[in-house]
């Protein structure tokens, strides 16, 4: 190399010099020189060495590098079409689910209809029970009557007599319990409860009130006119009454005198046997007149409710109006079955009744026995449910 031999030029100059010197020394020198020359050749190669491999190792980092590179861009690709993978497989898994959903919806209602139609006869027989039971209850509910409802719990003790299964026997004790629990309650008849409550509503025209009856009759009127012609002339008051008794008293003497005149005609010794009986008729008749004509002159009547005497005709028409709306709305109240305003209803009447109207009129005593009945049967229980029965009935559906 070049390097070397301009190093080696000094080296060698020294040496000359110093060879004329001395022949030890020079020779010391060169051996220096060449040791220093050797390391210099060692340090270079190894300077040299150290740049190409800096340069290896430089373009292996290149390389690498570029190679990251491509394999982080490969791999960015790589995640974009794996979340694309995963976002496909997550909506394609939503769907699958709601797939199974609907085929295990599907397969439960299958389920059931192959259960339903794969029941036995016993399973039949108890859901009609149960269904026959349930619309009989309602019946009973809307007629207000127990007979629905007998008629279904004897039906079904009669079917699961037939049928003869043991393990039905706690429905059977169940139904003869409830059965026996209907009939024992008594129930209002709301057919016959609407007939005598019309009934009351008609006699509400007919019955007399407590001022109409205190009033004389047209008849008594009449009479008293065909019994005293003669007095109609006369001056009105008591006095025309005396005069009429002192006539009547009159005309009774004049009769018993003509009755002794007569007797003592036929003879002296009769005439105190024929007369005196005669005067004594006549006069008791006569004070017998003079008193019923006293008692005709005042009347006293005694009056339980005062306000009664004091209604006017108008008054009168609409009490008579009042006593029937009450009247209808018992009726609406017994048909809605709302038995304790019923009961409220034929109170209010029951009492108008007895203190306006006359209590000695048979129409009035016929309404308020009306009332009355109406009222006892309004207070009856009303239908019991039969809440054993259902009770064993869904109990053997579900197989207990």
């Amino acid at each position: 190399m070049p390097d070397i031999g301009l190093l080696d030029a000094p080296a060698a100059s020294a040496a000359a010099a110093s060879s004329s010197v001395a022949a030890p020394g020079s020779r010391l020198g060169l051996v220096i020189g060449l040791a220093g020359a050797a390391m210099a050749l060692i340090a270079v190669t190894l300077a040299w060495n150290t740049r190409g491999q800096l340069a290896d190792l430089e373009r292996e980092l290149v390389r690498r590098q570029q190679t990251s590179a491509d394999q982080s861009a490969e791999a960015r690709v790589l995640a974009t079409e794996a979340r694309d993978v995963s976002r496909d497989t997550a909506a394609k898994t939503a769907l699958l689910d709601a797939k199974l959903a609907e085929v295990a919806l599907q397969r439960g209602q299958l389920d059931d209809l192959l259960q339903s139609l794969s029941r036995s006869r016993d399973e039949n027989a108890i859901a009609d029970i149960d269904a026959a039971i349930r619309v009989a209850l309602q019946q009973s509910t809307l007629t207000g009557s127990a007979e629905p409802l007998v008629l279904a719990l004897r039906s079904a003790d009669e079917r699961l007599a037939r049928i003869n299964q043991p393990r039905l026997e706690r429905l059977r004790r169940a139904i003869a319990r409830d059965l026996d629990r209907v009939r024992a309650v008594s129930v209002p008849d709301i057919g016959a409860l609407l007939i005598k409550l019309d009934e009351t509503v008609r006699l509400a025209d007919e019955m007399p009130l407590t001022v109409e009856a205190a009033k004389p009759s047209n008849a008594a009127n009449a009479a008293n006119a065909a019994e005293l012609p003669a007095r109609v002339a006369a001056p009105a008051g008591a006095a025309s009454k005396a005069a009429g008794v002192v006539s009547t008293v009159s005309s009774s003497a004049s009769a018993a005198v003509a009755a002794s005149a007569a007797a003592s005609a036929s003879g002296p010794g009769s005439v105190g046997a024929v007369v005196l009986p005669k005067l004594k008729l006549a006069w008791s008749s006569s004070i017998g007149l003079v008193i019923e004509e006293l008692r005709s002159l005042v009347r006293v009547t005694r009056i339980e409710q005062p306000e009664a005497m004091l209604l006017s005709p108008e008054q009168g028409v609409l009490l008579r109006e009042n006593l029937k709306l009450r009247l209808l709305n018992a009726r609406l109240s017994v048909l809605s079955r709302q038995l304790e305003s019923a009961s409220s209803d034929l109170q209010g009447a029951d009492l108008s009744i007895r203190r306006y109207f006359d209590l000695q009129s048979r129409k009035t005593q016929l309404a308020l026995d009306l009332l009355r009945q109406v009222g006892q049967q309004t207070r009856l229980v009303g239908v019991p449910r039969p809440d054993e029965t259902l009770a064993a009935t869904a109990a053997a559906v579900a197989g207990r």
